[in-house]
């Protein structure tokens, strides 16, 4: 059996189990708007952007849930799962490929977990953690320039790179050098969040997909998060695009994370709405659900401080004011962080508002095209203007 192969049954076989067997789900209650201070009838009005939309042929359909104070104001599904090779409804316990909201819920809350045990500093060289990655001038890298996208590092790597094995793969990210100077230019980049994710492997002794299940999925109870999901979940997985002539369903659209089995630091994170309103209703809680907590308040502060870039505001793992945004909205307060996915998802939160605002879509189905950016920061728009404080 190729080694790809053995690896992605081996480890959703054993997502499955998890799923199953390990930690109480503890789904966030759902409440009438007015019981968290919003207004139902402005939220109503979600029904009809989703739906012009979809007739424009932006998305075949969506989930939308927005959570205040630690529950679940809205939560409804639109349109189709799937459109080819036959139709199939959303619902709202589908599963999605969450694509580059793996870069902040996976990959940087796991390196902010590790920075809250001491076992790692978001200000030291990249090069402390992984030595290889000290070649071609990059020792001078820190955690947190990865984070904030200011690296220096190109934003894709060539994908001959990932062509000749997973190991000559990450040797050839190891010895990559960067393309602008240190600090200069902010530039979004999958590689930063490669590496991130090697970074969180050195650290802890384990493999990526091993410690975010651990560590944070487990923690918080989403029994239905994870890398590599097994087969009942990939049965709920939205459909992309297809790939050598099968749909890609339950399995990782970027094909650099395909590439390297399915596990990366940049995307290959799957998920359905109810597990990701626990997980945000925890960062709107300072790190804390509940008696659960992934680190301390101190933590949290030091992810979701204004870190400025050349031409915006970063978060560590996360975006706050960029070119990258327009899912964002215009009213959420100057506190907002959040993350849009490449696939059509979005995750918006805003402290100050005790809100969330979770938007996940298969845009891509069937052809690779639609555009939700846009829809999404309008959907954060109307939770802000639902709330009766403003």
């Amino acid at each position: 059996m190729h080694p790809y192969v053995f690896r992605f049954l081996a480890v959703g076989f054993a997502f499955a189990i998890v799923s199953t067997t390990h930690g109480a789900e503890r789904p966030l209650p759902r409440v009438d708007p007015g019981d968290v201070g919003m207004r139902a009838e402005v939220l109503a009005e979600i029904g009809s952007k989703v739906a012009a939309a979809i007739e424009h042929q932006q998305l075949p359909g969506c989930v939308v849930l927005i959570g205040r104070h630690g529950q679940i104001a809205y939560w409804e599904s639109f349109g189709d799962r799937q459109i080819e090779p036959h139709r199939i409804p959303m619902d709202r316990d589908a599963v999605f490929d969450l694509a580059s909201l793996t870069k902040p819920i996976a990959t940087a809350t796991s390196v902010m977990i590790l920075a809250d045990r001491g076992v790692l500093n978001v200000d030291e060289p990249v090069a402390r953690y992984w030595p290889e990655f000290a070649a071609s001038e990059k020792q001078e890298i820190t955690v947190r320039h990865l984070l904030i996208h200011t690296s220096g590092l190109i934003p894709d790597n060539a994908l001959d790179d990932y062509q000749h094995g997973i190991e000559e793969a990450w040797r050839r990210i190891a010895n990559l050098a960067p393309r602008v100077p240190l600090g200069e230019k902010f530039q979004y980049s999958d590689v930063g969040f490669l590496v991130l994710g090697k970074v969180v492997e050195r650290v802890s002794g384990k493999s990526l997909d091993e410690f975010t299940r651990d560590e944070i999925f487990r923690t918080l109870g989403m029994n239905e998060t994870g890398y590599l999901p097994g087969p009942t979940l990939r049965e709920r997985a939205a459909p992309a695009t297809q790939r050598d002539g099968a749909w890609i369903q339950g399995e990782v659209h970027d094909p650099r994370a395909h590439l390297l089995g399915g596990v990366a630091g940049h995307a290959g994170l799957f998920s359905t709405a109810q597990d990701l309103a626990v997980y945000a209703s925890a960062l709107t809680g300072r790190g804390k659900s509940g008696s659960d907590a992934l680190f301390s308040a101190k933590t949290w502060a030091l992810m979701t401080e204004s870190n400025t870039v050349p031409n915006g505001i970063r978060a560590l793992g996360w975006d706050r004011a960029t070119g990258y945004s327009i899912n964002r909205g215009s009213k959420m307060s100057a506190q907002a962080f959040g993350h849009g996915g490449f696939t059509g998802t979005s995750l918006w939160l805003d402290p100050d508002h005790d809100l969330f605002v979770l938007f996940l879509s298969n845009r891509l189905h069937p052809h690779g095209k639609g555009s939700v950016n846009r829809l999404a920061g309008e959907i954060g728009d109307l939770a802000v203007e639902s709330l009766r404080d403003q």
